[in-house]
């Protein structure tokens, strides 16, 4: 899912008080940690994951996989910090979104 900038910008805002709540250590991203992760966003749909390491592009890549392995989405790159917003299936959503606006034609 393809968050705007609008939608960004509210989730990165409730995002500003969490705890991360899923910590990458050194083994990487294994199973483990891609099921921990899941189960977090079920349960909170928006979650910050602390990577432990200075390699930011292996952090960027960690990030990709999760959002892809997960159908997440983006949300921020901070520093050792990733934020990333899953929706739930649910039909009340924990986080409700800010409606897309609407480009005007011409």
């Amino acid at each position: 899912m393809e968050l705007t900038p609008d939608q960004r910008r509210h989730l990165k805002s409730l995002a500003h008080h969490l705890n991360p709540v899923v910590m990458i250590g050194n083994n990487g991203l294994t199973d483990a940690v891609l099921r921990e992760i899941a189960v977090n966003l079920d349960a909170h749909e928006l979650i910050k994951i602390r990577v432990l390491g200075d390699d930011r592009e292996l952090r960027e890549q960690y990030l990709q996989q999760i959002c892809t392995d997960l159908g997440a989405s983006v949300v921020q790159h901070i520093g050792k910090l990733l934020i990333i917003y899953r929706a739930t299936d649910s039909d009340k959503p924990k986080i409700v979104l800010p409606k897309a606006k609407k480009t005007k034609a011409g």
